[in-house]
């Protein structure tokens, strides 16, 4: 028992870090990103020892993390009020293009809704496949293309957008 809870208490902390800049993405929001990765490892704590490859333990994490903000979004969807715009980060007078690029970025991938968002967070940044990718959200291949493809136009129509607004008002 006790190597297992050395185990444990090494993945997480050698892997926390990069899991709460996934639980992040997927929620948008700092506070929720810690409350999500906290429940993920809770309950992979709980699973433990059930959990045969250690290796895998990082995706099933991960897998936990998904489920959970999608059933936190399943029950909060109903009283979540959805506005045109997000709202305006402060920013340092010397931040540069690429922070600014990324800000914006990131600023249209929280207005799109959660599986078009967690399946292109999964994709490109977390460089998974479409096959994990489906695995991990619960769906079949073809529903996670749907959702990138859906996710892609979304971003790049708003992009194409706010490209025509910001040339428009110069």
């Amino acid at each position: 028992m006790q190597d297992r809870d050395e185990l444990f208490t090494t993945f997480v902390a050698s892997r926390s870090a990069a899991l709460l800049r996934t639980a992040y993405l997927l929620t948008g929001d700092h506070a929720r990103a810690e409350d999500l990765l906290q429940t993920a490892l809770a309950k992979t704590y709980l699973a433990w020892s059930r959990i045969e490859d250690i290796g895998a333990v990082e995706a099933y994490v991960r897998r936990a993390m998904v489920t959970t903000n999608v059933s936190w979004w399943r029950r909060l969807r109903g009283r979540e009020v959805l506005v045109a715009s997000a709202p305006e980060y402060g920013s340092a007078a010397d931040e540069t293009g690429l922070a600014d690029d990324r800000d914006t970025m990131w600023r249209l991938l929280v207005g799109l809704p959660v599986k078009q968002r967690t399946a292109l967070v999964l994709r490109y940044w977390g460089g998974l496949s479409e096959a994990e990718i489906a695995h991990q959200m619960g769906c079949m291949p073809g529903t996670v293309k749907t959702h990138t493809a859906r996710g892609l136009a979304a971003l790049r129509s708003r992009i194409d957008a706010q490209t025509a607004a910001e040339g428009g008002a110069r």
